[in-house]
């Protein structure tokens, strides 16, 4: 069992608190996706979501793959994410 899981932040997070609710939908579908895709070091290496005004931003500990990239991509233009292929990538 992993336990732990990135760390999940939001603008106007107090106001909208909807929003860290879904970075943690987004968080399981893309673990989901990673999980169907048999990448098992995936989950090791997001340190942090964070939404800023509709803007998915995803840290890393280390290098993501294309792949990678790939499922945030998806979880977040799906209807539980923002709906956008806004998302970014930091390590």
């Amino acid at each position: 069992m992993f336990l732990d899981h990135p760390t999940i932040t939001a603008t106007n997070s107090l106001t909208e608190p909807d929003r860290l609710e879904r970075l943690t939908r987004v968080w399981g579908y893309a673990v989901a996706v990673a999980d169907d895709a048999q990448n098992s070091e995936f989950i090791h290496k997001v340190s942090q979501l964070h939404d800023h005004k509709g803007t998915l931003i995803v840290f890393w500990h280390d290098p993501p793959t294309e792949e990678e990239k790939f499922f945030f991509s998806r979880a977040w233009s799906s209807k539980i994410g923002d709906g956008t292929m806004n998302v970014e990538h930091e390590v």
